[in-house]
């Protein structure tokens, strides 16, 4: 497998934004930055012939790196092209190399995401971790502001959130978050939520203790997961958040403080075909920040 951040190139709005991301991302690791080119067959591109089909495949990656090397001084660009479709040779591409990151179209006004099937299927079944970038994404959106309040890519990176499953933390995810954190000299916010087990519900209304007892051994849990984390990222100033209710709610309303959001998503090799989860599964449609999505066994 070689080192590389691969990115999926189309030529299109939300494609562009995820390449600049990955150059970005590229320099933080110090590794080269991949352009995959997806050449579809051309009985699924009706409205191109098969020689404006090649052209259109060969200027998008050409022109794409001349402009991230100009942007991006020092950084190594490769470009590459494959036939097939998209899905199947993004989702094979992952594993090639370090990270995929693919773009979304962004929802408007109203931020967040519009992941397609293709975005979908390939977050499903990679074993690699994959960012979604949404179209419109810009360096200054991953900063905090200046002293004046103008978005600016010359401060401080905002923190790395991170939504953790503190019943079955995985390290594959939690090493993710921490390193992006590190790389980026900034903290790591981490969301933890929780529900009552259902036969505590009918308790509450006579004994409220009960909730804060169950929310102290939550918060505690949660402190325990984290301690050794803390010990190997010393220099990751880390803020922890356990609460009773839905991660994915908190996730999405902390992700327009946050330069990245990560999750995870539990790999269930089946018979009956791959899922994301449904906490991945909101946060890639709804959150205002890009988004890693970490596979895990």
């Amino acid at each position: 497998m070689s080192r590389t951040v691969t990115v999926g190139l189309d030529g299109s709005p939300e494609s562009r934004a995820a390449a600049e991301w990955a150059a970005r991302e590229a320099r933080l690791r110090g590794l080269p930055l991949r352009l995959l080119h997806v050449r579809e067959p051309v009985a699924q591109a009706p409205l191109l012939g098969a020689e404006a089909q090649r052209h259109w495949s060969e200027r998008v990656p050409r022109e794409a790196a001349e402009g991230l090397r100009l942007r991006h001084p020092g950084l190594d660009v490769l470009t590459e092209q494959r036939g097939g479709r998209p899905a199947d040779v993004l989702a094979e591409a992952a594993g090639d190399g370090d990270l995929l990151v693919l773009g979304s179209r962004g929802l408007g006004g109203l931020g967040g995401f519009l992941v397609g099937s293709v975005g979908l299927a390939v977050v499903a079944r990679t074993e690699q971790p994959v960012v979604l970038v949404r179209a419109g994404e810009q360096a200054a959106d991953e900063h905090e502001p200046d002293p004046v309040g103008i978005p600016s890519a010359a401060t401080r990176y905002r923190p790395v959130l991170l939504g953790l499953d503190a019943d079955r933390p995985a390290d594959a995810t939690l090493r993710f978050a921490f390193e992006e954190a590190a790389r980026r000299d900034t903290g790591l916010r981490v969301v933890h939520g929780w529900n009552l087990p259902p036969y505590y519900v009918h308790g509450l209304p006579a004994d409220p203790r009960l909730h804060d007892g169950i929310a102290r051994e939550r918060a505690a849990a949660l402190a325990g997961i984290l301690d050794p984390w803390r010990r190997k990222f010393p220099d990751v100033e880390v803020a922890e958040e356990s609460f009773g209710g839905s991660p994915s709610v908190r996730l999405v309303e902390a992700s327009g403080e946050a330069s990245l959001v990560v999750v995870g998503r539990r790999i269930r090799r089946s018979a009956f075909g791959t899922r994301i989860g449904s906490v991945a599964h909101a946060v890639l449609h709804h959150s205002t920040a890009p988004v890693a999505v970490v596979a895990h066994d």
